[in-house]
């Protein structure tokens, strides 16, 4: 069916609902209701500084919802996507004992449980059945609390959306597990039509087997609302009928599948009364709150988010999702859910939305401001002010608006957003932060920049970044500036500077001048490949360390070689980049030390998706280079003899341009080899150093765009 006028609107505010929700009950998760109120109160809104932690913050519930959804486009947005497909999907983007789940144990943890299976080779949907995994182990919450984005993806259509969350959670549920994540696939996928939210019941547990516990549950918790007033009540019976004692595990699905009916049906269709009723019920916070938040977002639209408290401004869009993709770790929720409306446009066979010809900052989504927030570095001679506004577009019909007074001569103003980790998220309590710099330099960036008409003097306006630097201290550094009188407008193009092997960490726009005034952002983009050196900078810091995504059993800065690696099973990457590069060369000094095989990787799209350039043994124990593709399992390319040995260098140079692929290796004394390949499978991702079971010594490692030879 065709999906809605409005879908992009409703699953922008589905995305904000989930996150909004997960941030709310975060600080507070696992706690029981008799300890919530002893210790905060009813939850009417956030509570993370009474707690001491930070608001936004890296979590599995938000990792997972919006990274397993990547199996679609990864296989080729098809209604067939298979179990098998999405585990798949699970062994790329997870990197093990680090990125997105709970890694609790083996049949303690249902999906580091689901993940050890995949890895050993038990494919889904049998890697989370009860019959191997046991009853308890598979029905746990984390279907229900990964099911989001599916329901997203299938606007209208319940049977789809209830279908595909049944593929997805079988990858690690079974049972009890499963019917509460179909359930609420369906009411999500009803809501982008359906205001009523007991039609939107009654339509979900047609989905469902009738003897079922959650069916029974769905019926105890209607008739509790008719029979008690008060939601506490109706919370007591299900702590008696449904609570933690009567369901095994650390977090099972049933009591939190009522928790989330809990607010749904005493909310009166009131988005923060909702959310306080499900947070303050206890449990498992975060998750409850997060469905319950994009159920609402999605039925509601922004206006229900809208109609509280200012849920919004706060958290300014901005998301973490760590995964084996780093480039995407550090995005925001207009970002993720212009994704997902793709996906679900594709499958319903509708062209893609491409926001102000595909700009990463376009602001077209009521009120979004994409994680830009006012940067307090600029000075004290001026107050700056950020809204999003209407129009002010030259290819749109909104921008960002910059509202600055009292700017003084010799002070600046900035507005900024982050493209890559900030120093306080090293400290992130929880869940791992893992991420790339989404910015590099001999990339180019793009903006328009207006004045408005009624400012009463010209501002000067320019781009700007902030850069670790010696201390992994930031500082800027900048572009032309240009002064905009009234009305006028300009756009900047400008090629960003080498930093030296320092990550990026912010973009944004710098204001200097005099009095008071606004300046609009219409968008702001980047495109081509980068031309960066990945070393120890000069100033030392830990941060351009930060900016690989560990997915190497160990590694270190080395006495003698930039990078020591060691892997002590299988295959392991240490990665960098975006998934957006294309043609590039990535070259760097090798030194296996002991190794089955090492080398470079381009096109990284994670932990099983990439193309590499590798110094390998043939079955015969002879050494060979090998240029390989790795897409659900390991395709030689090319081969080449090459005799190597351990504790000898190695020049390795890997070329991506289009379908043509190019290696080359060569000794210190000039002994070559060459191998070069076709192929189409992969059209984008970042660069990797690759390990097969030992240590091996690389130099700096240096991308650059080019023909290829």
């Amino acid at each position: 069916m065709p999906v809605p006028a409005d879908y992009l609107e409703r699953v922008y505010a589905g995305v904000l609902g989930k996150i909004i929700g997960v941030y709310l009950g975060r600080p507070f998760e696992g706690w029981t209701y008799d300890r919530i109120m002893s210790e905060l109160g009813e939850i009417w809104y956030y509570v993370h500084e009474r707690r001491g932690v930070p608001l936004i913050v890296a979590d599995d519930d938000i990792s997972g919802t919006f990274t397993f959804l990547l199996a679609l486009p990864d296989y080729g947005t098809t209604h067939n996507l298979s179990p098998e497909h999405i585990g798949q999907t699970w062994l790329n983007y997870i990197i093990e004992n680090r990125t997105i789940l709970w890694w609790g144990g083996l049949g303690r943890s249902t999906e580091h449980t689901a993940f050890l299976r995949l890895k050993h080779g038990i494919a889904a949907p049998r890697s989370g059945s009860a019959a191997l995994n046991g009853q308890v182990v598979a029905e746990q919450i984390g279907a229900q609390i990964f099911i989001d984005g599916w329901a997203m993806v299938a606007p209208g259509d319940p049977e789809l959306a209830v279908d595909l969350a049944r593929r997805a959670a079988s990858v690690s549920h079974d049972g009890e597990a499963i019917y509460g994540a179909q359930v609420i696939a369906a009411m999500e996928s009803m809501a982008f039509f359906e205001p009523d939210l007991h039609t939107l019941i009654d339509t979900a547990i047609r989905f469902i087997p009738c003897d079922s516990v959650i069916y029974r549950l769905i019926a105890d918790m209607r008739e509790w609302r008719a029979r008690f007033a008060d939601w506490r009540m109706t919370r007591e019976q299900i702590v008696a009928r449904y609570g933690y004692d009567r369901y095994g595990g650390n977090c099972h699905i049933v009591p939190n599948h009522a928790l989330i009916l809990l607010g749904l049906l005493y909310g009166d269709d009131d988005f923060q009364k909702s959310l306080m009723i499900t947070a303050t019920a206890g449990w498992d916070t975060d998750c409850n709150a997060g469905n319950v938040g994009c159920l609402l977002g999605i039925k509601n639209g922004l206006a229900g988010i809208d109609a509280g408290p200012d849920w919004r401004g706060p958290i300014a869009d901005r998301m973490y999702l760590p995964t084996a993709d780093g480039g995407r770790a550090v995005t925001d929720a207009a970002r993720e859910a212009c994704k997902i409306v793709n996906i679900g446009r594709a499958l319903a066979g509708e062209m893609p939305f491409v926001p102000k010809n595909g700009a990463r900052f376009h602001f077209e989504l009521p009120g979004s401001v994409q994680g830009f927030v006012v940067d307090a570095s600029g000075g004290t001679g001026g107050i700056l002010r950020i809204e999003h506004a209407p129009g002010h577009s030259v290819c749109g019909s909104r921008s960002l608006a910059l509202h600055y007074r009292h700017l003084a001569p010799g002070c600046a103003v900035r507005a900024a957003t982050a493209t890559f980790l900030l120093p306080e998220a090293l400290q992130m309590p929880g869940y791992t932060m893992l991420a790339s710099p989404a910015l590099y330099p001999g990339q180019l960036l793009e903006a328009r920049v207006c004045a408005d008409e009624t400012n009463p003097a010209a501002v000067e306006c320019c781009l700007y970044l902030m850069v670790y630097s010696a201390g992994d201290t930031l500082v800027p550094a900048h572009s032309a500036g240009v002064q905009l009188a009234a009305g006028t407008d300009h756009v900047f193009a400008w090629r960003v500077p080498d930093t030296g092997g320092q990550p990026i960490a912010l973009i944004g726009v710098e204001l200097r001048g005099r009095g008071h005034g606004t300046v609009y952002l219409d968008y702001l983009t980047w495109e081509g490949g980068p031309e960066a050196t990945f070393g120890k900078p000069a100033g030392g810091g830990v941060m351009w360390q930060h900016a690989w995504v560990n997915g190497m059993d160990e590694w270190s800065p080395g006495n003698d070689e930039t990078y020591r690696l060691i892997q002590n099973e299988g295959t392991g990457l240490l990665i960098q980049g975006s998934r957006e590069w294309r043609d590039y060369r990535v070259s760097a000094t090798l030194t296996p030390h002991m190794a089955e095989a090492c080398g470079l990787g381009a096109r990284v799209q994670g932990m099983q998706r990439y193309y590499a350039l590798l110094l390998a043994r043939a079955a015969d124990g002879a050494g060979v280079v090998r240029l390989v593709r790795v897409l659900d399992g390991v395709t030689i390319l090319a081969e080449a003899p090459f005799p190597w040995g351990y504790n000898q260098r190695y020049e390795l140079a890997l070329h991506v341009v289009g379908y043509d692929l190019c290696g080359d290796v060569c000794t210190l004394d000039g002994v070559s080899a060459t191998v070069a390949a076709r192929d189409d499978r992969l059209e984008g991702g970042g660069i990797a150093l690759v390990l097969t079971e030992g240590s091996a010594g690389a130099s700096d490692v240096r991308v650059s765009s080019g023909p290829i030879r």
